[in-house]
């Protein structure tokens, strides 16, 4: 049965494009050729020209081989550590609906001493 793949968003190819250049460059950096970096990730020319053009259907597992043979794994630890949409939405499940109501200024208290 033949493989069927989904359109990716634009901005994902731009990113994924980019990061391929970027490869790229650090393999030429290294002046590490094509045939060496093919044999060193275990990949075919084919595959390589692809992952360096982008191809969104090139394996992860792939990318990350590669970035090991150029010394560059380390770079996949930072991609999303810090995760500061996720702890916002975390932090707001934490509060309960009653405690966010209380904490509105007009549902709250009258402060010591007030009158209402």
């Amino acid at each position: 049965m033949p493989r069927t793949f989904q359109a990716q968003f634009p901005s994902i190819e731009k990113q994924m494009r980019a990061l391929a250049a970027r490869m790229r460059t650090a393999r030429l950096r290294r002046r590490i050729t094509t045939v060496q970096f093919a044999e060193r990730v275990g990949i075919s020319r084919d595959t390589l020209h692809r992952l360096e053009s982008g191809d969104p259907h090139i394996a992860f597992g792939t990318y990350m081989r590669a970035l090991r043979v150029l010394g560059l794994e380390k770079d996949m630890d930072a991609v999303a550590s810090d995760d500061v949409l996720g702890r916002k939405l975390q932090d707001l499940a934490l509060v309960s609906p009653r405690t966010r109501r209380s904490a509105s200024p007009a549902m709250a208290p009258p402060a010591h001493g007030e009158e209402d």
